[in-house]
């Protein structure tokens, strides 16, 4: 059959709008977790609206990396649910036209999915990380108590330690401060105090604390003398500059590098660690999920046309269930892998070949008119239920 018959272009388009809701529902769902820490820096810390927009966009080509396959599954066995309940599949199977004949539009479909997975595991979630990274150090940069954490020991400050019990974001208050400052030559000098107020000039990335009623304690290392010193008020000035220019020299993790980079690093590692473990995975993870489209989209085909039988929501919990499955596998192959217990390209793709070769032998069932076990599947789903629902109907009346 022709990729451009009457026949595919209908299949092809019914693909697309389950896709694009499955997309903006799971698009939603992945950016739940960011979309409430930046309501928190929106509420506490004042952000820009456009930083916001802007910290949204440079995280979504990581969630798109598996969002798309996830929507390229689920889109096709919603399609297919919908020519099984609507008898579509059965006319056309009395006009000849077998399931082999419907896999076309199918594996176009897929074929996009993979490409756009590919593009954005390559190009576009490097890109998102660096810059969200860049971004949010410029942000903590302009406001100093978002870097700040609560009974952590701080140390982003040229030849300053400091630590803070308890930090108030409304009054930018900091109850319980203790510093320790080793940026005079041959002293070093700590300071206690119960309260203190932070404000600065973030244009040149210095800050300026302020102590109340607090205790200085110097110790001379050269001429190994002590001091003490109350005092009601007292000002401190901390400097990021040292901080940012570390973050600039720092090295990109495996999941900010580009693809050659990638390969370049790992060319050029001297053993083999976790680390070198981790970057080939990540070389690996850039197709095997891609492909996932492939895999998962054509287990959807058998779900979707052995699913007419039971109720539309089961068919969804199927396919919700083999998905789960591969992203199972794929995290235990991430962990196994990072260890060096097997070679990096088994653990990610393995889950590949696992669901794709349940889909063959699903899809070649169902085209030979052969049940793939959904029915004995729902069946003892439904004892199951029955069972459950015994059970409670007894414990109700006991309790009575």
């Amino acid at each position: 059959m022709r990729l451009n018959s009457i026949l595919n272009r209908y299949v092809f388009f019914e693909l697309i709008p389950p896709f694009v809701i499955n997309m903006v529902f799971f698009t939603f769902v992945f950016l739940m977790a960011k979309i409430l820490d930046i309501a928190n820096l929106v509420v506490n810390y004042s952000v820009s609206l456009l930083s916001v927009i802007m910290m949204l966009v440079y995280a979504i080509p990581s969630f798109l990396v598996y969002v798309i396959p996830m929507s390229v599954m689920m889109t096709v066995l919603l399609t297919f649910l919908k020519l099984s309940s609507d008898n579509e599949l059965i006319a056309m199977k009395a006009g000849g036209v077998g399931l082999y004949k419907l896999l076309p539009p199918v594996l176009f479909f897929c074929g996009i999915g993979f490409a756009a997975t590919l593009c954005m595991g390559i190009y576009g979630m490097p890109w998102g990380r660096v810059a969200a990274k860049e971004l949010t150090y410029q942000i903590a940069a302009s406001n100093l108590d978002i870097g700040l954490k609560e009974r952590t020991f701080n140390d982003s400050f040229d030849g300053v330690m400091l630590y803070v019990n308890t930090i108030d974001i409304q009054t930018k208050t900091l109850v319980d401060v203790f510093i320790e400052d080793q940026r005079t030559a041959d002293m070093v000098s700590t300071v206690i105090a119960p309260r203190g107020q932070l404000f600065g000039e973030p244009e040149k990335h210095l800050f300026h604390l302020r102590l109340y009623n607090g205790t200085i304690n110097q110790v001379g290392l050269k001429n190994r003398s002590a001091n003490s010193i109350h005092f009601d008020t007292y000002d401190l000035t901390l400097d990021l500059n040292r901080s940012i220019n570390e973050a600039k020299r720092s090295r990109k993790d495996e999941k900010e590098m580009g693809f050659r980079e990638l390969v370049e690093s790992v060319k050029h590692s001297g053993q083999k660690n976790s680390r070198y473990y981790k970057k080939v995975m990540e070389i690996h993870k850039k197709f095997s999920i891609p492909a996932a489209c492939f895999a998962l989209g054509l287990i959807a085909v058998p779900l979707g046309v052995q699913s007419r039988m039971a109720k539309r929501s089961f068919g969804l919990g199927l396919g919700l269930a083999f998905l789960l499955l591969y992203y199972v596998l794929l995290t235990i192959g991430l962990v196994l892998g990072k260890r060096g217990y097997y070679p990096p390209f088994v653990g990610m793709w393995l889950p590949d070949l696992l669901i794709g070769g349940l889909g063959v032998v699903f899809l070649i069932r169902t085209a030979h008119e052969r049940t793939v076990g959904i029915d004995r599947i729902m069946y003892w789903f439904q004892k199951v239920k029955s069972l459950n629902g015994r059970w409670v109907n007894r414990i109700t009346r006991s309790s009575d």
